[in-house]
């Protein structure tokens, strides 16, 4: 999976080629981003849905459809559900019939049925859901105790919402239910080699490679991505790619991931745990979430002491987090991380590249990383070893 990963991004940094046109065949999966809000609080049947493709094949199309049933809960049993139906892609200026439907939701808490229904959460697959019902059992047998414990509990935490919205910037993935015949794929932005590749290579070899945590210090993420710029360069990069920068982990922020994880939504700004590389925090932290605490993209950045060309060095370890759990050694939660770290770096490089703001890219070997390793919790690390370097416009 890595290796395969490895060839994707080659391709879709690779100089620019001639487009060709080639037939793109049914079952191919795309990754779009809404440009249009969708919700069953405020979507109807009919409603136009518009999204923009981010990656490759056929990156920068512009996909349209409809809300072809949109159904709002109103029974604590009853899930809401959003179906969208694609019907049409345009790539430049040709517009071409498409059959589409989503088969997931980037982040989010809600599944996806096999006919590309999004299927929404019941209360009472929440934390706030499970202390209703303890509170009701409670309130059965101590009825003074029970009203007590449930008007503090109703001040500090809301009901879990049951809806699906999703705004603009949400990501999906779409897959073809039939061929597109004859699309001219054009492909991803493209960036150029950076040069002297000699010398950036040696840079990369000088680096370190894996961080540790402050409480235990043990080893844990990898740097996966390197970026050469300034610190405006990389904020508006990764504002440009829909990342949130986020909060520092103050006692309010950690009571609002509280928040957040019982009411089972999301916080954009969700605080990080601390990790150090050389000693040192990480200057930058950005992420990428929906609506669930649970799951999210994110990343942490080390303005390095040296430099390339002049221009600042920026160590970057990208995981994604997909799913959460108690930890009874660490008497709290944790998230879990996908072992297959590669994919996290291409989704970096790729979100980037999309922005038009990287002028130079390269994939570098470093001998000396372990291609199987665990992070300080102990999830599994899997990886070819390689690292995105990207020159960043300015």
């Amino acid at each position: 999976m890595a290796l395969a990963a490895h060839f994707r991004l080659l391709a879709a940094f690779s100089v620019a080629f001639p487009a060709l046109a080639q037939p793109v065949p049914a079952g191919t999966e795309l990754a779009i981003r809404l440009k249009t809000k969708v919700s069953t609080q405020t979507s109807r049947s009919g409603d136009p849905v518009e999204a923009v493709v981010i990656a490759n094949p056929l990156a920068g199309a512009t996909v349209r459809g409809v809300v072809e049933t949109v159904t709002a809960s109103t029974q604590p049993d009853e899930r809401s559900q959003l179906l969208l139906k694609f019907t049409e892609i345009q790539i430049d200026a040709v517009k071409l019939p498409v059959s589409a439907r989503v088969s997931g939701v980037d982040n989010a808490r809600e599944k996806v049925a096999d006919d590309g229904a999004i299927q929404g959460i019941l209360a009472s697959e929440t934390i706030t859901g499970h202390l209703d019902e303890g509170l009701d059992q409670l309130g059965e047998k101590y009825p003074t105790l029970g009203g007590v414990l449930g008007a503090v509990k109703n001040a500090v935490l809301k009901p879990a919402s049951t809806d699906i919205t999703y705004p603009p910037g949400v990501e999906m993935t779409l897959r073809l239910a039939a061929p597109l015949p004859g699309a001219r794929v054009t492909g991803a932005p493209r960036a150029k080699p950076i040069a002297p590749r000699a010398m950036l290579a040696a840079l990369v070899a000088r680096e370190p490679f894996q961080t540790v945590a402050q409480r235990p210090p043990k080893p844990s993420d990898i740097v996966n991505v390197l970026l050469i710029g300034s610190e405006d360069a990389v904020r508006h990069a990764f504002a440009d790619a829909g990342w949130a920068l986020a909060a520092s982990l103050t006692p309010r922020a950690k009571f609002e991931t509280l928040l957040a994880l019982a009411e089972d939504r999301g916080y954009n700004e969700a605080p990080v745990s601390v990790l150090t590389l050389e000693g040192q925090p990480p200057d930058l932290v950005f992420e990428k979430t929906t609506d669930t605490f649970a799951r999210r993209h994110h990343l942490r950045l080390w303005r390095r002491p040296a430099a390339f060309l002049g221009r600042p060095v920026w160590a970057v370890a990208a995981t994604h987090d997909i799913n959460i759990r108690f930890s009874d050694a660490e008497r709290t939660f944790i998230h879990r991380v996908d072992p297959e770290i590669d994919r996290e770096r291409d989704k970096v490089a790729a979100d980037l590249l999309f922005t038009g703001r990287v002028r130079g890219m390269e994939l570098l070997d470093r001998p000396r990383v372990p291609r199987h390793a665990q992070n300080a919790t102990g999830d599994s690390l899997e990886t070819d070893g390689k690292i995105a370097a990207l020159l960043l416009s300015e």
